[in-house]
């Protein structure tokens, strides 16, 4: 993405990671056929680096240690200074400080903007290290040139938390369109989940929610990916055990670098989160034609409209009840879910839409510069 003739910068805590921050940056790159560049103040992974793209730069800071952090936004001042970029976008809280930190040390006069992907909906599920970079955050978030937030929950948690700027504007996430969408079938009966194994995502109720709905329907079939979802993790193990689910009734795959086949093996996508900002599984799974059972998280609901199940967060019964709903569907029912899915996605969160949303925002917050910012707020 290119404004004005220059480069964008994009900052982000971990390229390196499989998550929704990640991917969506990696989407956006490839949408455009303009020369980007990415600053990762962690690692970067080869997959995350082929997704970028061939014309895109990488680079990797290696924070491993709070030491290292304070070294890393010295060598990100002198990348800002040496690339001269025209404006940076900074993805997440940490990458968040460093990148507005490193600008004032390069001394360039480039806006640096913010991209929050994080609801704020549940703060004692961040990490220690997060809840520090989020409070820095807040106290620095009158200086950015603009905030993107990727769902309107957010913006208005982060609003009450003490975030205090008035040019932002939400931006869901974008996805490309499905080329070969999968028949309408529902034969398999198979609910899938996808997320990392986190307190955030709350697996502990999932278990406990397929347990009571595979009690009355044993011939159902869970299958879970994600980062930490496998037979050697002891914690897995024993929530399983707590929660009375049958070891044959599910199946842990971990994490997938082939989510296509994933959603293709699925009649019924769930997501048990505690916290989101815009989870992007929910509106993948709808792109394959997949109805979704989520809780009612970040913009979960929203994404979702009037094409699956929206239930409260932490409530097991409840998200039974839900997942029971999906399945007894007749097959009419559920085809007519699974086109209005695809559909909805397609009509509102297209990635050619969202990244020219990216694209105005930038170039008018720069334009606006000159005189007062206002508020914009776009569904």
């Amino acid at each position: 993405m290119e404004l004005a003739g220059g480069m964008i910068m994009h900052v982000i805590t971990n390229y390196a990671a499989n998550a929704g921050a990640e991917t969506m940056l990696s989407r956006l790159l490839r949408a455009t056929d303009d020369r980007g560049f990415v600053v990762s103040l962690i690692d970067v992974s080869d997959r995350n680096r082929l997704l970028a793209g061939d014309g895109v730069q990488v680079e990797q800071l290696g924070i491993r240690s709070p030491g290292r952090a304070v070294t890393a936004v010295v060598d990100l001042a002198q990348l800002i200074a040496r690339e001269n970029p025209r404006a940076i976008l900074c993805w997440m809280y940490h990458a968040m400080v460093a990148g507005t930190l490193a600008q004032r040390l390069s001394r360039k006069s480039v806006p640096v903007f913010w991209n929050v992907r994080q609801s704020g909906e549940d703060l004692a599920a961040l990490s220690a290290s997060t809840r520090v970079a989020l409070a820095i955050s807040r106290r620095l978030s009158h200086l950015p040139a603009g905030i993107i937030y990727n769902s309107s929950r957010s913006l208005d948690l982060h609003r009450r938390l003490g975030f205090c700027h008035r040019n932002v504007e939400v931006i869901p996430n974008g996805f490309d369109a499905v080329a070969d969408p999968p028949p309408i079938s529902r034969t398999r009966q198979v609910l899938g989940i996808a997320a990392r194994f986190h307190p955030q995502k709350d697996y502990e109720t999932f278990f406990q929610a397929a347990a009571l709905l595979s009690a009355r329907r044993p011939d159902v079939r869970f299958t879970a990916v994600g980062a930490g979802l496998h037979q050697d993790n002891a914690v897995v193990r024993e929530m399983l055990v707590a929660s009375g689910l049958p070891a044959a009734s599910i199946k842990l795959q971990g994490e997938m670098d082939d989510m296509d086949a994933f959603y293709r093996s699925i009649d019924v996508l769930v997501l048990s989160s505690r916290t989101e900002g815009f989870p992007n599984v929910v509106a993948e799974a709808m792109s394959y034609g997949k109805p979704v059972v989520t809780t009612d998280v970040g913009d979960a609901a929203a994404i979702v409209g009037e094409t699956g199940v929206v239930v409260r967060p932490g409530d097991a019964q409840a998200l039974a009840a839900g997942m029971s709903r999906m399945l007894d569907l007749t097959s009419a029912d559920y085809a007519a879910l699974s086109r209005a899915a695809r559909q909805r996605i397609g009509e509102h969160f297209s990635l050619t839409q969202v990244a020219g949303r990216y694209h105005r925002f930038l170039e008018c917050s720069q334009a606006a510069a000159q005189g007062a910012p206002t508020s914009r707020v776009f569904g």
